[in-house]
């Protein structure tokens, strides 16, 4: 009995081992893959031909490289496409916007008797670095008549009136950090290399109360976001120095609302990950929540007037994750997902209205939605729970439903990816400024990466768009301010 029950232990031993090797292999192996490999999520299969890419839906025809080969005394390879020459698409046209510096060239030689005929012309791109000017205001000042008291032309409204900034410097040094990542201290070195000394916490101050001022702005395009029925949300983590944690940095998260479908993006930072910061702003939500599996939202499924939508693009990459588990499980659902997110592309290139992306989901979509959900059911019976496939199907089928919900309603997408490319600059913002200075700094970063963001979504130039608010703000009534909004 003794000898049985020790074989029992040591089996059980030897099978936790194996389990917990394979698991760490592969760890291993995504670890190598996101160092050294592609990327790319998007599933394709190896065979061209592959039956579960057999959708119904004509795929667009791909032009064919035809190569000939003529030897008179040295070999010429010509390309053809569809047997007609290719054609090079020629330089690039330039804007009409930018200005032109013409440059007229005579021929030279003796031009007497000789008509002009016409003329060939060259466009050159060129560049001018950024200028540094100073706007001198001279106030003249007359006496009234009979020394009856002094008149002096008005200064204009200034953002900030105590600044030597004007509204086009402190835009572009909003612009440098926030859109094109310059941190502060790499703008105070390219001023003084043009001759212009300008102390770090000068500039800190200065975008200090710039977002002062701006702030109005944030909150009318916070109330915007919250009157939406369809909401993306993800968050993503920033590190901030913290006077109660001096020799350590704390870790905050910025909590991302995206309407994707009005084009508005809101970054709401938040010092911890729990349900305290979204349960404030969707106190007074209704309609579809699209978000990851974080179980935090869950807890806004359970209210009545919230319709949770979770994204397919994570449980793809589950899947995507355990390939090297088990090939034969995550190529099959793979492949499935990947007709979903045809059917999808179809959509969008035929310009199809709601109702009829709508119909088209009901048509081809759910069909492939059940009858995977029913596999994955019944291949998770033999998978090991802790294994790789185990975990992508146990993921999957737990949230089969939401993961379907999207076929409901043609607004709807089938990922939360609209929100996640808008968090993007965050991820580039911190490989070059590392950490916030404070919370309060971090809480003004999220205001200046919800409005930037909101210009970028309707293709706003962020400069020109910031300096007239700079110029318009110090005298907006504080009832008209969503006037200035990037979305108006």
């Amino acid at each position: 009995m003794m000898q049985a029950a020790a074989a029992n232990d040591y089996k059980a031993l030897y099978e936790a081992s194996q389990l917990r090797i394979t698991k760490l292999e592969s760890e291993l192996a995504q670890l190598k893959k996101m160092i050294f490999g592609s990327r790319q999520e998007r599933f394709v299969p190896l065979a061209s031909d592959h039956p579960q890419l057999s959708l119904g839906i004509e795929e667009e025809p791909v032009a064919t490289s035809i190569i000939s080969t003529q030897k008179i005394s040295y070999t010429r390879t010509n390309i053809l496409v569809d047997k007609q020459p290719l054609i090079h698409p020629g330089r690039m046209k330039l804007p009409e916007s930018l200005r032109r510096e013409e440059i007229t060239i005579e021929p030279a030689g003796d031009l007497t008797d000789c008509k002009m005929m016409g003329e060939e012309v060259t466009e050159i791109l060129e560049y001018l670095p950024g200028e540094l000017y100073v706007k001198k205001y001279r106030r003249l000042k007359y006496v009234r008549p009979d020394n009856m008291g002094i008149l002096i032309g008005s200064l204009p409204v200034r953002p900030l009136e105590k600044a030597m900034a004007g509204e086009g410097l402190l835009s572009q040094i909003l612009i440098d950090k926030f859109v094109d990542h310059l941190p502060l201290h790499r703008q105070m070195q390219r001023f003084e290399r043009a001759g212009v000394k300008i102390a770090y916490a000068t500039l800190s101050g200065w975008v200090t109360e710039t977002c002062h001022l701006i702030e109005p702005l944030y909150e009318a395009l916070k109330k915007e976001v919250q009157k939406s029925n369809y909401l993306h949300v993800d968050e993503t983590p920033i590190r901030v120095l913290d006077k109660d944690k001096p020799g350590a940095s704390h870790k905050g998260y910025y909590w991302v609302y995206q309407n994707s479908i009005d084009k508005i993006v809101i970054f709401d930072y938040q010092e911890g990950r729990g349900r305290e910061g979204p349960s404030k702003i969707l106190e007074h939500f209704e309609g579809y929540l699209q978000t990851d599996g974080y179980q935090v939202y869950d807890h806004f499924d359970g209210r009545k007037e919230i319709r949770q939508i979770h994204c397919m693009a994570h449980a793809r990459r589950k899947f995507s994750e355990a390939m090297d588990n088990d090939k034969t499980i995550a190529e099959y659902v793979l492949g499935e997902i990947q007709k979903l997110y045809a059917i999808e592309r179809k959509c969008k290139q035929e310009g199809l209205s709601p109702d009829e992306i709508k119909s088209k989901r009901q048509e081809l979509s759910q069909p492939i939605l059940a009858s995977l959900g029913k596999w994955m059911k019944e291949q998770y019976i033999n998978a090991l729970p802790k294994s790789d496939i185990g975990e992508a199907l146990a993921y999957a089928i737990k949230r089969w439903e939401t993961l379907s919900r999207y076929t409901e309603n043609g607004i709807l997408g089938i990922d939360n990816n609209p929100v996640e490319n808008s968090i993007r600059p965050v991820a580039l913002g911190r490989k070059n400024y590392l950490f916030a200075g404070s919370h309060e700094a971090a809480k003004r970063s999220g205001m200046l990466y919800s409005l930037f963001g909101t210009c970028k979504m309707h293709g706003i130039e962020p400069y020109a768009w910031l300096k007239n608010v700079l110029q318009k703000i110090p005298s907006q009534p504080i009832n008209r301010i969503h006037e200035l909004l990037p979305i108006n």
